[in-house]
């Protein structure tokens, strides 16, 4: 049997938690549209860069490095253009995870509606 109460603290944590991912990327993509690529600037005029000097950078906006057989690094970045127009429209738009706990919410509330008497 299912308590209201619990209903409502299940539904409200899938809201808060939904904000929070919908928060972290967000962030994620405001990362990738102004972040800085000096690290992966280093990292292709660098020999051999040691573990811990890897460890230090940030290559977040890497998407890709490859070493073809000449032996050059090559390095893909995320498209910033892209992250700008997923900024401009995630207002509008719902995420696959905003669906998912809309979809857990709901279900809780019919659970909850189906065991009242």
């Amino acid at each position: 049997m299912s308590c209201p109460e619990v209903t409502a603290e299940i539904t409200r944590m899938c809201e808060q938690r939904e904000k929070i991912f919908a928060r972290l990327a967000s962030l994620g993509y405001q990362r990738l549209a102004f972040g800085n690529i000096s690290d992966a600037v280093s990292l292709l005029f660098s020999e051999r860069p040691t573990a811990e000097q890897l460890r230090d950078m940030d290559l977040f906006m890497v998407s890709e490095i490859k070493k073809p057989k000449d032996g050059m690094l090559e390095i893909k970045f995320f498209d910033r253009l892209k992250a700008l127009e997923k900024l401009g429209t995630e207002k509008e738009s719902a995420t696959g995870v905003s669906d998912l706990f809309d979809a857990i919410g709901r279900g809780a509330k019919a659970v909850s509606e189906n065991e009242q008497p």
